[in-house]
This record gives C-alpha cells, sequence and structure tokens, in this order.
C-alpha cells in the first residue's frame, strides 16, 4: 500500500512537471532520492521513463483535432487534412536530432549526468536562460505566430534544442524547445503547442527502448504502480496542460526561470548539507 502512495505522488509530480518549463526528470530525480520507491534500480530507471506515458496521452487527447489527419465527416468519404501531415513531417525531423543521439548513447549520458548535482546546475542555467530570452523579446512582435507558419528549418533549430534536454536531466524539454523556440521568433503559445506535440513521438519512443530493454516481466507490485503513476500523471496532466495555455496568454515564462533557479539552489544546499546525494 506504501509503494502504492508513492506512485501516486510520482505521477502527480510527472503530471505537473513534464508539461511546466521546470524539468520532470530533474524533479523525479530528486523526489526518487526524499522517497525511494522499493524496488530493483531496473524497474525504477525503467518506470522513471515509462510513467510519462500517462502525461503523453493526455496531450493526445486534448489536441486531437489539432493532429489526427484522417477526419471522418461522413462515413463514405474520409478526408485526409494534409495540414496535419505536414505538421508530422514537421515534428519528425525536428525529433531526429534527440532520436539519434537517444538511440546511440542513452546509457552514457544517464550514467554521467543523471545525478542530484547536474540536474541543479542544469536548472539554474536554464533558469537564467527563460528570464534573459523574455526580457530580451520584450515588447518585440513574435515572427511566427500560427503552426503553419513553423518552417521544416525552424522545426529543425528546435529540435536541436530538444537535444539538449536529451543530454542533460534538469534542462527540460519543454523548456529547451520553448527557449529555443522564443530564441527564433516564434510566440509563446505555439512554442508550447509544438512542444507538446513533439513530445509525443519523444516520449513514445523513449518509453519504447525502456520497456524492451527491462522487459515485460513485472511483479504484481511492480504492474501496479506502473500503471497507477501513469493514471495519475494523465488526469493531472489534463488540468496543468489547460492552466498553462491559459497562463501564457497574459503573462511569460520568467515566473518559472526563477523557480528553476530556487530549486536549483535548493538541491545544491541539500546535498551540502548531505540530505540528498550529489
Amino acid at each position: 500500500m506504501v509503494e502504492l502512495l508513492k506512485a501516486i505522488l510520482f505521477g502527480i509530480v510527472e503530471g505537473i512537471t513534464e508539461w511546466l518549463p521546470v524539468s520532470s526528470t530533474g524533479h523525479m530525480i530528486i523526489l526518487d532520492e526524499l522517497i525511494k520507491l522499493n524496488c530493483t534500480p531496473e524497474f525504477l530507471e525503467m518506470f522513471l521513463v515509462v510513467i510519462q506515458l500517462g502525461a503523453i496521452l493526455a496531450v493526445v487527447i486534448l489536441f486531437w483535432n489539432k493532429i489526427f489527419p484522417f477526419q471522418f465527416r461522413d462515413k463514405e468519404n474520409p478526408v485526409i487534412e494534409m495540414d496535419k501531415i505536414v505538421l508530422w513531417l514537421k515534428i519528425i525531423v525536428a525529433c531526429i536530432p534527440a532520436a539519434i543521439v537517444g538511440i546511440l548513447f542513452d546509457d552514457v549520458f544517464e550514467a554521467l549526468f543523471y545525478h542530484a548535482s547536474s540536474v541543479a546546475l542544469a536548472l539554474i542555467a536554464f533558469g537564467v536562460a527563460f528570464i534573459v530570452v523574455e526580457r530580451r523579446n520584450k515588447g518585440k512582435s513574435a515572427k511566427v505566430r500560427k503552426l503553419d507558419d513553423i518552417t521544416f528549418q525552424t522545426a529543425f533549430i528546435i529540435g536541436i534544442f530538444q537535444l539538449i534536454a536529451a543530454i542533460f536531466p534538469g534542462t527540460s524539454r519543454s523548456g529547451a524547445t520553448i527557449v529555443g523556440a522564443l530564441l527564433i521568433g516564434v510566440s509563446r503559445s505555439v512554442a508550447a503547442e509544438f512542444t507538446f506535440f513533439l513530445a509525443i513521438p519523444v516520449m513514445f519512443g523513449a518509453s519504447l527502448l525502456k520497456l524492451v530493454k527491462f522487459g515485460l516481466s513485472f511483479t504484481t507490485l511492480e504492474a501496479g504502480v506502473l500503471i497507477i503513476g501513469m493514471l495519475v500523471s494523465f488526469f493531472v496532466s489534463i488540468f496543468v496542460i489547460k492552466f498553462l495555455m491559459d497562463y501564457i496568454k497574459k503573462h511569460d515564462f520568467q515566473v518559472f526561470g526563477w523557480y528553476r533557479i530556487v530549486l536549483g539552489i535548493l538541491v545544491l544546499a541539500l546535498g551540502a548539507a548531505g540530505v540528498i546525494n550529489v
């Protein structure tokens, strides 16, 4: 029962931090330092990635009409919307850098950087980046104000920023792609939406790799922990995504930058005090 309660907590943290640009992986690593799941290291490694599938399902459901290209307006004449096909091609282009590096070097980067001190430094660095970029863009009009205005070149550049997050936990995949998009003139709302869509193939791919590596031989407790974690992250993500899309209509991302800086400093302080391992 205690482990299932821990799974609920992990699901809540995943659902909140996956979509806010504050690093879900970083928060999950820190949470694991404070509240240990009673499981094998192999299961924990898989769980911290596959739990994201619940969050991804929330995106698919909320944005179904924007991403699903096959519309059945009547039974006899299904319609293929080519603008959505083109959108998916741009998403694929943006995912290529992180996919190549992730497949080839995932274990290397995990061994080198998946610990609290590197997470703290990444939290602080990209927190500063958010503040600097938002202040730099203040008063400027975004060049890209619609999803259709994202070119293949723009998508690839955003994908390069996503690669940074694939290497350094604590960077935040959404944080890195949003910062990259803002730098090249994409509006906040379009940057956030495109980031959500990028997460679909990235997280499905990462989860598949982890499941293949772990295998499908779960104990009853492991299966329960994984399913509950994904379900909770799904329901929490529904509310968080709606909140973020409403929030950025009137506010910028500086508050998340300050949050990242404070959290990063707190993690370093806890490490210096011996509370967590750094």
